[in-house]
C-alpha cells in the first residue's frame, strides 16, 4: 500500500471523490481534503500530507490548470519526482508540466471507474516502488516513539496585579512560554488557541489533561508592580495530579527574559528531556533584549487582538506603541511587523495616508521568517492588480507559519475578494480556530456559509460569533463592531428583539464607526421589512468612505446582493465610486 496525495480543483470535487475511491480500492491510502472541516489545521495538514505522500496524483482539468494552489501542489510532486498527472476531459496541462506522460481519462464524467484506471494504477506503482514503503517494524517504532512523547498544556497565567489592564502582560508571558516549549522537538505542546479557551475559568488540572489528552499541565500567575515582577509556576502530572516541579521568581522587571528561559528549561529538565543545541539557542533567542520595548509590544499586541476592530483609533494606538518600542530597539522585527499590520489597516480599511511597506520590508530584513510581514507585501501586490505575485507571497507566508492568524486571515480575505468563497472558508475557519477572541472572521464565515447555502454551518458560525462578541462586550461595552456582529448573529438564531436592542446600542455608542455601519446594513438588507433601514445606514457610509479597497469588497460581498439592484443603492454606490475616482484610475487605496 502506498500513500497517495490527490490534488484537484473545487469544481472537480465529485470526480476527485470517485477517483480517490478507485485508487483506495486498489489498496492505496489516498489523502485528499474531504476530511478538512471548521477549525482544522487546513494549510499545515495539506503541507504534511503532501510531504508524506509517495505519489502526488494531480487531476488536470480546465479549472485546475488555472488554480495556483493545484499548480503549487503539482510543482511539489514534480520537483521531488513523485508527480503522477491525470487529464480530465483531455485537458492540456499548464506550462512546466507538459513534459510528463499524462494518464488521459478522456470523456470520463466522474461516474464509476474510468477506463484508464489500470494505466493510472500502473503509473502510481512505478512512481512509488516497494522501496518507498516503510517496513512494519519501522512504522511500529515510529508509533511507539510518538506514544512516548511527553505532552503539555500551558494554561494562561493568572493576572495577580490587581489591575485588569495588566492582563496583556500575563497573557504575553503565557504565550512566550508556549512558544519556547514548542521549539523542543521531544515535547508536544497544546496550541495557544486551545489553551486560552480555559482563560478565566476555574478548572481542575486532571480534567484539563483528560480533555486534551496531555500528560502534564503548567499553570501559574504573574504579579507586576512597578519595576518588580513575581511569577509562580507549577508543572503538574495530568494523571496523578502531583507536582512535578514548582518555583517562584521574585525579581526586577529587567529579569523577565531570564525568568522565561529558566521556566522553560526547568520544565525540560523535570521531564528529563535532552535539548538539542539549536533548541537551546532557539529558546534563548528573543525578538528584543529591551524589557520596556517588549512591554510596549505586548500592549500593542493586545490592542491588535482584542481592540475595537473598525475603529481607526485602535490602529493609531498600535502604531504609536510600536513606534516607541522601535525607538528603544530599532532591531525589534516583531514590533516593525505589527506596526506594518496596523498601518495597512489604516490605509486599506480607513483610507488614511499610511504606507505600511517600509515597516514590512524592515521587519523582513531583520527576520525573513516573519510571515505577517509577507502578508503586507501580498496585500499591496493584490491592490496593484498583481494577483499571481500576491498569491506567491501568501503561499510563502503559509509555509513559514501555517498557524498564523494574520496569514490565514489574509489568505481568506484574498480568496473572498476574488469571489472564491468556498476556497476562502477553510482559511477563515483556521483564523477563527487559532484566535479565541476573533469574532470578525467568524462573522465573515456566516456570510460565506450563507452564500454557499450551508445553513447548519452558518448557524454554528453565528453562535460562535455571538459568544465571542458577548465576551468582547464584557471588556468594552462600547465596542460597536462587537455589538453589530452580535446583532447579526442574534437575527440568524431568531432572537430579533435582542438583536434590534444591540443595533440601537451600537449606533448610540459608536455612530462614527463606518465598518460597523456597513455590517449592520448587511444584517438589515437581508429582509424586505428592514431593507430601507439598511439603506439608511449605508447613506452616511457611502458619503464618508474613503477606501477603494473597501469599495472593492462591497462589489463581491454576497451580503449586498439583496440591495444590489435597488435604485437607491446603485445611486449611492455609483456616487462613491465617482468621488473616489475608481471609474477612471487604477486601483489604489
Amino acid at each position: 500500500m502506498a500513500r497517495i496525495f490527490l490534488s484537484y480543483a473545487r469544481d472537480d470535487a465529485e470526480a476527485a471523490k470517485e477517483l480517490a475511491s478507485c485508487i483506495s480500492e486498489a489498496g492505496h491510502d489516498v489523502w485528499w481534503d474531504r476530511h478538512l472541516h471548521g477549525g482544522s489545521r487546513f494549510a499545515s495538514e495539506i503541507d504534511k500530507a503532501l510531504k508524506d505522500a509517495e505519489a502526488v496524483v494531480v487531476l488536470w482539468s480546465p479549472t485546475s490548470i488555472d488554480s495556483a494552489w493545484v499548480q503549487d501542489e503539482a510543482a511539489e510532486g514534480r520537483d521531488s519526482g513523485r508527480l503522477v498527472p491525470v487529464s480530465l476531459g483531455s485537458a492540456k496541462p499548464p506550462l512546466g508540466f507538459r513534459q510528463f506522460q499524462t494518464v488521459d481519462l478522456g470523456a470520463w464524467d466522474g461516474n464509476g471507474s474510468p477506463e484508464a484506471i489500470d494505466d493510472l494504477l500502473e503509473a502510481i506503482g512505478r512512481t512509488c516502488g516497494t522501496e518507498a514503503r516503510p517496513s512494519a517494524a519501522a512504522a511500529e517504532k515510529k508509533s511507539s516513539a510518538k506514544q512516548k512523547r511527553a505532552s503539555v498544556c500551558v494554561l494562561p497565567f493568572i493576572n495577580m496585579s490587581g489591575e485588569a489592564e495588566q492582563e496583556y502582560f500575563s497573557d504575553g508571558i503565557s504565550e512566550d512560554i508556549i512558544t519556547d516549549l514548542s521549539k523542543v522537538s521531544a515535547l508536544s505542546v497544546v496550541a495557544r488557541n486551545t489553551a486560552f479557551t480555559y482563560k478565566g475559568q476555574t478548572v481542575h488540572v486532571k480534567d484539563v489533561a483528560a480533555e486534551l489528552g496531555v500528560t502534564y499541565v503548567l499553570e501559574g500567575s504573574v504579579r507586576k508592580a512597578g519595576n518588580r515582577v513575581r511569577i509562580t509556576a507549577q508543572l503538574i502530572d495530568g494523571a496523578e495530579g502531583d507536582h512535578v516541579w514548582a518555583d517562584r521568581y521574585d525579581r526586577d522587571l529587567t529579569d523577565i527574559f531570564e525568568i522565561q528561559d529558566e521556566i522553560s528549561k526547568a520544565i525540560v529538565e523535570a521531564l528529563k528531556i535532552k535539548l538539542l543545541p539549536e533548541e537551546k539557542k532557539a529558546i534563548e533567542r528573543r525578538g528584543t533584549s529591551n524589557v520596556e520595548a517588549y512591554n510596549l509590544y505586548l500592549m500593542a499586541r493586545q490592542q491588535w487582538v482584542s481592540g475595537n476592530f473598525g475603529d481607526p483609533r485602535r490602529d493609531q494606538t498600535i502604531v504609536r506603541l510600536c513606534e516607541q518600542a522601535i525607538l528603544l530597539d530599532e532591531h525589534y522585527a516583531e514590533a516593525w511587523a505589527l506596526m506594518a499590520l496596523a498601518q495597512a489597516e489604516l490605509r486599506f480599511t480607513h483610507g488614511r495616508d499610511e504606507n505600511a511597506l517600509p515597516a514590512a520590508e524592515r521587519a523582513i530584513d531583520l527576520n525573513p521568517a516573519l510571515p505577517e510581514a509577507h502578508c503586507i507585501k501580498a496585500r499591496y501586490l493584490e491592490e496593484e492588480g498583481k494577483e499571481e505575485e500576491a498569491e506567491r507571497q501568501i503561499r510563502k507566508a503559509l509555509k513559514l507559519n501555517p498557524d498564523s492568524w494574520e496569514v490565514n486571515r489574509e489568505a481568506a480575505r484574498m480568496l473572498f475578494r476574488h469571489n472564491h468563497i468556498p476556497d476562502a472558508i477553510p482559511f477563515f475557519e483556521k483564523a477563527v480556530s487559532v484566535m479565541e477572541t476573533d469574532w470578525h472572521n467568524s462573522l465573515l464565515l456566516v456570510t460565506c456559509y450563507k452564500a454557499t447555502g450551508d445553513d447548519a454551518q452558518m448557524r454554528r458560525a453565528a453562535k460562535v460569533t455571538f459568544e465571542r462578541s458577548e465576551r468582547a462586550l464584557q471588556k468594552d461595552p462600547a465596542n460597536g463592531q462587537a455589538l453589530a456582529s452580535g446583532a447579526q448573529s442574534l437575527l440568524i438564531t431568531g432572537d430579533e428583539a435582542r438583536a434590534f436592542d444591540w443595533i440601537r446600542r451600537a449606533l448610540l455608542l459608536d455612530p462614527d464607526n463606518l465598518v460597523m455601519r456597513y455590517n449592520l446594513a448587511c444584517t438589515l438588507a437581508e429582509t424586505d421589512s428592514t431593507r430601507d433601514q439598511g439603506l439608511d445606514l449605508l447613506e452616511p457610509f457611502f458619503e464618508r468612505v474613503n477606501s477603494n479597497s473597501h469599495m472593492r469588497h462591497i462589489e463581491v460581498d454576497p451580503d449586498m446582493n439583496p440591495v444590489r439592484d435597488d435604485p437607491r443603492f446603485k445611486k449611492m454606490f455609483g456616487a462613491a465610486r465617482q468621488r473616489l475616482g475608481m471609474d477612471e484610475s487604477a486601483p489604489d487605496a
